[in-house]
């Protein structure tokens, strides 16, 4: 991308079944975050240089990076993007998308286990750790494979912070529950899709406009086995770029709304 000022980020979607059916983690933002302040979305934040580090890949469950920047037509640090999503669902949730050396998903059931992890949790939010290191010294491989890529958004042109997003649904592990960090979140929720729009519309629940429109395509499944198989079953992922036809206009349209204009250059309003 030509703009400087463009950052490179990674969401995950992260689902369950629940009583109401499908139910997604919405966590939201402190009103002193630098982005989306006050806003409920799902976890997710910038993917840096340390997350395109090779020694991640021989860690990764399912993806080589030929085959994720394949994906995600990039010519290579595709990997990261996941790496990305893994890291920043461990630093504001508390959910480690990771297998131990068994072959399973990381449970956190056993309290000593549970207790180990905060405290690496906490070293990777204070800067003193790496999920490198973290993975290392658990003998973890990363579970890229149970993430499956969703959609693609870019943050308009008129924002003076932008970011380039792929996101990213993954069943959240049964033997984990999501913690906040009481940092950049100050509180989540488990909700379904449907509820969530809902409650948006009637209620006031704050929520990102990224943040519906990728709600809205999961209102159609009743469970999760049904919403990854239609998740993985997306062979399409358009680059959706936000505008709106001008700064009184109450909501943005994206690509195949009318009087959309698909131009890069054209002038936004967000």
């Amino acid at each position: 991308m030509s703009q400087v000022n463009l950052r490179y980020a990674s969401t995950v979607v992260l689902v369950r079944d629940g009583a109401s059916g499908v139910e997604v983690l919405l966590q939201e933002r402190s009103g002193k975050s630098e982005s989306f302040g006050g806003m409920f979305v799902f976890p997710g934040g910038k993917v840096d240089l340390h997350d395109a580090d090779e020694q991640y890949q021989v860690i990764y469950s399912g993806h080589s990076d030929e085959d994720a920047s394949t994906l995600l037509s990039v010519p290579k640090y595709g990997l990261a993007y996941w790496m990305g999503g893994i890291r920043e669902c461990f630093e504001e949730a508390g959910i480690l998308l990771a297998y131990d050396k068994q072959g399973d998903i990381v449970s956190f059931d056993d309290p000593d286990t549970k207790a180990r992890f905060v405290t690496h949790r906490e070293a990777l939010n204070a800067g003193t750790s790496s999920l490198l290191d973290i993975c290392k010294a658990e003998d973890l491989t990363l579970a890229a494979d149970q993430m499956y890529y969703y959609s693609h958004w870019v943050t308009p042109l008129s924002q003076p912070r932008r970011f380039d997003t792929r996101f990213f649904v993954c069943q959240a592990p049964e033997n984990q529950e999501p913690i906040i960090d009481n940092h950049e979140v100050v509180s989540q929720c488990w909700i379904n899709p449907a509820e969530a729009i809902r409650q948006q519309q009637e209620e006031g629940f704050k929520i990102f406009f990224p943040t519906i429109k990728n709600l809205e395509p999961l209102c159609q499944y009743q469970n999760v086995a049904d919403l990854l198989k239609g998740i993985a079953a997306i062979k399409e992922f358009p680059r959706i770029l936000p505008m709106r036809p001008d700064p009184d206009a109450l909501i943005p349209l994206i690509p195949g709304d009318k009087g959309y204009v698909h131009k890069e250059t054209a002038k936004t309003h967000y």
